[in-house]
């Protein structure tokens, strides 16, 4: 038996790589009118990307149900020392409170620690690519929870959005609300400090906001793990990814990933983003 890894659909994180490393992905909902779709599942990034940009309702998200959390954690239970559950910022979604009441009704016989990352996107998706290595690697569930505690405190995530208009309508916008009062034609760029959502910068040109992007990713190099990620626009994240290629550590390749869509909600068409994994000081 070993340490299973449990995270869920916000972190973007590839379903071929996370059957690679054995993550098990818990998947948000979104909602069109009277249409309810599962992340990833009956709905893939370019459908939604679709219908965002040409239907008529504005998608709405939510949470896994706690009884959803208890039948994956007693369904791993039954072959594994330990469950670690790696989640989206608190104060985004209440997809953390899910796991840990889920854990207070799960029958199962081995211990579970549910960890917040303070981030979204493949910041999640780092911290759980850790936590699967530090998994598969034979570490007990207390070493692969510290393991992965610590990875958190390395992971960012940064965006450039094509406008404010998704964040503000889906109530994300958090701490960039001064965003709202800039020019139009100002690209927006946000960062996840602490759980929250906060201006990062505000650049006149798409051509320099993607300066700044990289630039931003430069700061926190050497990097272990980055993954840039798009909602619409792959050329422009294969070509961030090349650019930045040379800051990952020996033996490591930058991802290039799509906003799936409950992250499509608030990141909206045209966005770019990155998230990171720095590598150990």
């Amino acid at each position: 038996m070993a340490v299973k890894i449990v995270t869920d659909s916000t972190s973007d994180l590839p379903r071929p790589l996370a059957e690679e490393l054995g993550i098990e992905i818990v998947p948000l909902s979104v909602q069109f009118g009277a249409e309810l779709f599962k992340d990833g599942v009956t709905m893939t990034p370019d459908e939604f990307f679709d219908r965002l940009t040409t239907g008529e309702h504005f998608p709405t998200t939510s949470q896994p149900s706690v009884g959803e959390f208890v039948e994956v954690y007693e369904r791993l239970s039954a072959d594994a020392d330990g469950i670690v559950s790696v989640h989206v910022s608190d104060k985004v979604s209440g997809t953390l409170n899910s796991a840990r009441v889920a854990v207070e009704q799960a029958n199962v016989g081995c211990p579970i620690e549910v960890l917040d990352t303070y981030t979204a996107s493949m910041g999640v998706g780092m911290a759980a690519i850790e936590a699967a290595r530090a998994a598969n690697a034979g570490n007990d569930v207390a070493r692969v929870a510290e393991l992965t505690t610590e990875a958190i405190t390395r992971c960012q995530t940064f965006a450039l959005l094509d406008t404010l208009v998704y964040l503000e309508k889906g109530g994300r916008i958090g701490k960039a609300q001064a965003l709202l009062g800039t020019l139009l034609r100002v690209k927006p760029m946000i960062i996840l400090r602490d759980g929250e959502v906060y201006e990062l910068a505000k650049e006149r040109t798409q051509r320099k906001a993607i300066a700044r992007l990289e630039r931003t990713a430069e700061q926190f190099a050497p990097l272990e793990g980055m993954a840039v990620m798009y909602s619409t626009i792959r050329d422009e994240a294969d070509a961030i990814a090349e650019r930045l290629s040379g800051y990952m550590t020996a033996g490591n390749e930058p991802m290039v990933v799509q906003f799936g869509p409950v992250l499509g909600t608030y990141v909206g068409p045209g966005a770019l983003g990155i998230g990171l994994l720095s590598a150990p000081k």
